[in-house]
């Protein structure tokens, strides 16, 4: 008989909880609002307890602290959103399930999900960022994430602002970094209406391509990795990643020698299961 094991996706609009097989096969998968940590934790723990689980893969919004070593391991650390700041979620989660819970940020969950069974399978590292209503990265080598004191934050890189783009951006630590000037709220803080009402041919998105190609382009010189995948909402726009895919070829003039970019630079291939899968995944692993 095949073991079960859980996923959670933390986010900070919502969480994404299924139950899934030994070959990853989602069983099935509920989404729920988030609200106050009490309100939330109840309607997991609810989803869960009539299922007998090897373990849980966690990946949450952030600032996470996944540290093994540290004093808040498990913790959400410092984030704006309201009541979640310093909690607990793997201890509570925990104490209530009896189930060993294997802890990291929602774009390592994605990543390691497009590393085990999207566009990444079969290579030995990748990059993975969400463009959504933040802008944030994982990154894989050998199997293992890169991290060190804490998870990378390449969503706040520093970026060359677009010479037309007269926004300041919104990230309230840096202002003009790669998420304050590439994520979704960035769009409407220029239109002052959503991406998707957009046409293709607003130059916003022009903007948004030459932010991320500067990410992709900074990530190949930092960590050279076998494919670099963009998801989130964000890029949803039918042609973003066409326009990103260009602006990273005029910006590399052929210094570094990358694969092929219709195959180095792509979307998820999970599509919206690449969280979910990577949870799974990661229970099954550390259960293994």
């Amino acid at each position: 008989m095949s073991s079960l094991y859980g996923s959670i996706e933390a986010g900070g609009t919502k969480f994404v909880l299924a139950v899934g097989d030994d070959d990853l096969n989602i069983i099935q998968r509920i989404t729920i609002p988030t609200r106050t940590p009490a309100e939330t934790i109840e309607e997991v723990i609810g989803f869960f307890k009539d299922y007998s689980l090897k373990g849980i893969g966690l990946g949450s919004f952030g600032p996470a602290d996944i540290a093994k070593e540290s004093a808040t391991y498990g913790y959400i650390t410092n984030t704006p959103k309201a009541n979640w700041n310093m909690y607990d979620i793997v201890g509570n989660l925990e104490r209530a399930l009896h189930v060993p819970i294997h802890f990291t940020t929602d774009v390592n969950a994605a990543c390691y999900g497009e590393y085990v069974k999207g566009h990444a399978q079969g290579t030995k590292s990748c990059v993975y960022f969400t463009v959504g209503t933040g802008v944030g990265a994982g990154a894989i080598n050998a199997g293992e994430f890169i991290q060190g004191f804490s998870h990378p934050e390449m969503g706040h890189m520093i970026v060359k602002q677009h010479d037309s783009d007269t926004y300041e951006g919104n990230c309230p630590f840096h202002k003009n970094c790669l998420e304050g000037l590439a994520a979704g709220p960035t769009i409407a803080g220029r239109l002052g209406i959503n991406g998707e009402k957009i046409e293709e041919n607003n130059p916003v998105w022009d903007y948004l391509a030459d932010y991320l190609s500067q990410a992709a382009y900074n990530t190949t010189l930092l960590l050279s990795p076998q494919v670099i995948i963009f998801g989130g909402g964000v890029m949803n726009q039918p042609n973003l990643l066409k326009k990103i895919k260009a602006k990273f070829k005029e910006r590399m003039n052929a210094y570094v020698a990358t694969p092929d970019l219709d195959a180095y630079i792509l979307q998820p291939g999970l599509k919206d299961n690449a969280g979910t899968i990577g949870c799974l995944a990661l229970a099954k692993k550390h259960f293994d």
